[in-house]
């Protein structure tokens, strides 16, 4: 007798106590926030990028003035998110794309660098052909809990990381022959907000803005993202976007203080961008 008393209350807790989580899953699959997305699209930006080697000694070098790089860049892009749970509250987003840029000119003013070898001073005068090159792959990856959910609404907090590999390098001949090359990849954790707004059943108003900012022994790093998009979707699983976004990172270093980074300088880039795409959703 008693232990079918036993199984009794055992069965009448889990029934009420899983109401709660099967009315909240029920009204989940009502709303209009997917479950997972792709989006498949281009990326046009203007890019504003400075770089000093050395520390201390070097001066500034903006790549697309002295350099001759071209400031505008169109790249694909990619960008996906997923709500791995029943209620959707929980959602892991990923982005990728990469920006490469090369220039070939004949510098107008000279600009002075500390050797990365000898950490000598070396002065590259005007006049010297200069052949350069600056890659910047940029990744990343967030978690989102959304605090607050309806038909309508859908904001969270999020905590994620950007993982940027950056090459640079030149080749200088002429007046002087001196050849640069260095990379760094630099992980950068961010907090950020992000809001989803359904306008009609159709289109959507999505926001986000990311930040960090951290200072360690001989490493400093910041970094800024704000972006937002009009979404329409016009057919049940494919839609399409326009976005503009805003990035702004800078890393100062001057040894091995960082994960990642064993570099001696300042890179500082900046870009703002318009993104067009294709959404596919389930």
């Amino acid at each position: 007798m008693k232990r079918k008393t036993g199984v009794f209350i055992f069965t009448f807790l889990v029934v009420l106590f899983s109401q709660p989580v099967l009315a909240e899953e029920k009204k989940a699959d009502n709303l209009p926030w997917e479950k997972f997305s792709l989006h498949l699209g281009a990326f046009i930006s203007n890019i504003s990028s400075d770089l000093r080697f050395g520390s201390g000694i070097g001066v500034d070098v903006n790549v697309e003035d002295l350099l001759g790089m071209d400031a505008d860049t169109s790249v694909f892009r990619i960008d996906g998110a997923w709500r791995f749970t029943r209620n959707r509250r929980h959602r892991l987003d990923f982005s990728w794309y990469a920006l490469r840029r090369d220039g070939n000119t004949q510098i107008g003013q000279d600009f002075t660098i500390e050797d990365p070898e000898d950490g000598s001073e070396v002065t590259i005068p005007a006049g010297t052909q200069v052949n350069s090159h600056f890659n910047l792959d940029i990744y990343k990856i967030a978690y989102s809990y959304s605090f607050f959910q309806d038909n309508r609404f859908d904001l969270a907090l999020s905590l994620g990381v950007f993982v940027m590999p950056i090459e640079f390098g030149f080749n200088a001949t002429g007046l002087v022959t001196e050849r640069v090359d260095e990379s760094i990849t630099a992980p950068l954790p961010v907090v950020g907000f992000r809001g989803d707004f359904a306008l009609t059943p159709k289109w959507f108003l999505r926001m986000g803005t990311e930040i960090f900012y951290l200072e360690i022994e001989q490493f400093k790093g910041s970094i800024y993202n704000g972006k937002a998009a009009v979404e329409y979707k016009p057919w049940k699983h494919v839609g399409f976007g326009l976005g503009v976004e805003t990035f702004r990172v800078n890393i100062e270093a001057n040894g091995e203080d960082y994960p990642g980074i064993d570099f001696k300088g300042e890179v500082e880039f900046n870009y703002i961008g318009a993104q067009l795409y294709t959404k596919i959703f389930f």
